[in-house]
């Protein structure tokens, strides 16, 4: 039996699990957009839960890091206390004027505090160069730095560490915290960068910074690094004194003027300036002038000035205030002791007794010079020589 195909139903063969049969068109339309709703619905579900999960994931994030922030900031100590914190300072022996400096009394950190305005330009440039070039613009922390840092210590094998602390980090690394490398340590030491970087301004954060930060040889702070090193003021360093300073809290024994490896001072010196040029803080000539520039350190001693005298003052001042306080305390002492003619007895003492071997056989001679009325002792020669130990010149016998 044959069928007109003309007059034949058109008819769609479906699949289905349990088998097949025949549906009109218009029934497949409506099963394909049910199926469209059905698929839009599942991902819209699943879209949900995952937007959920990722939600509670936040959330637990949160939490954590709010509990871990509460567990380490509590037995943090208040940061608004630092600028009024104790800080070490020596203790400074004066002549009468008050002009001249007769010795200072330090244990291990020699420090003289000095205000913001008495530090020469030059030398907070080159610390924010060499330390911080983003200073003013971060919070406290800068977490691409730190990032940054990692890498290239990790590229870089050997070498040494590339730093990614802030100025703000560093500061509270070194004046109340302990040194000890711990993921504790680093935590509290972020907290409380962010806790100081909110209740203080820049310029101070940046003074208790330059005031506190140690530069090798005993010296803390700026104006005890110039003295040390150029024998001047932290406000009268020039370019390449001041970029020489910035140099060394990096590594203070590796890069001392004192030590071992000048040529690497040099370099980081070099590299300090060249910084400040693309920076902006000076121009490219400045930085080839102080590049070129040789510079003369001061000479690596205890600087003492009528040494028995002194001595004599130290003294008196241990059996008053005890030893701990003296070296800590930052007491500036005017004495009675007269420069001028203190000066004029030592040369008297050591010329007049050059020929007391042969005509008293005596190696030693001493003065002794006071007002009348007052008592206050002048001028004190406690021996001929005192740093001539082989005669005990360091012994007064005054």
């Amino acid at each position: 039996m044959f069928h007109n195909p003309a007059k034949k139903k058109k008819f769609v063969v479906q699949r289905r699990r349990v088998g097949y049969r025949r549906v009109k068109k218009g029934d497949l339309v409506i099963a394909a957009a049910e199926l469209k709703a059905k698929k839009r619905k599942r991902i819209k579900r699943i879209f949900k839960i995952i937007l959920a999960l990722f939600l509670l994931g936040i959330f637990s994030l949160i939490v954590a890091a709010i509990s871990v922030f509460a567990y380490f900031a509590k037995d943090l100590p208040d940061p608004q206390k630092l600028s009024d914190r104790q800080m070490i300072e020596s203790t400074k022996i004066y002549d009468r004027s008050g002009e001249h400096l007769l010795y200072e009394i330090h244990g291990e950190e020699k420090r003289t505090i000095i205000p913001f305005a008495q530090i020469s330009n030059y030398l907070i440039k080159a610390t924010l160069a060499a330390e911080d070039d983003d200073f003013y613009r971060h919070r406290g922390v800068d977490f691409r730095s730190i990032l940054r840092a990692a890498w290239l210590d990790l590229k870089g094998g050997g070498t040494r560490s590339q730093g990614g602390s802030t100025i703000t980090q560093q500061f509270i690394k070194n004046s109340i915290l302990t040194p000890e490398k711990t993921f504790s340590r680093k935590f509290k030491e972020l907290i409380l960068a962010l806790e100081v970087e909110r209740r203080f301004s820049k310029d101070q954060i940046l003074e208790m910074y330059l005031n506190e930060i140690p530069y090798g040889s005993n010296a803390y702070g700026a104006e005890a690094a110039s003295q040390t090193f150029f024998g001047k003021s932290a406000a009268d360093l020039n370019l390449a004194e001041a970029a020489t300073i910035a140099a060394l809290p990096r590594a203070t024994t590796f890069y001392s003027p004192f030590g071992s490896h000048p040529e690497a001072l040099e370099a980081r010196r070099q590299y300090i300036l060249n910084r400040m040029a693309t920076l902006g803080y000076i121009t490219p000539e400045e930085a080839e002038s102080a590049n070129q520039e040789t510079v003369h350190f001061a000479e690596n001693r205890e600087g003492i000035v009528a040494p028995h005298f002194v001595l004599y003052i130290k003294e008196l001042l241990a059996d008053k205030y005890g030893e701990d306080f003296i070296e800590r305390g930052g007491l500036k002492v005017y004495t009675t002791l007269d420069y001028e003619k203190q000066k004029m007895a030592e040369d008297i003492v050591f010329g007049m007794s050059k020929d007391y071997a042969q005509k008293f056989n005596a190696r030693n001679a001493s003065l002794l010079a006071s007002d009348p009325k007052t008592g206050q002792i002048l001028v004190m020669v406690g021996s001929r020589d005192y740093f001539d130990l082989e005669n005990d010149g360091n012994v007064n016998v005054t």
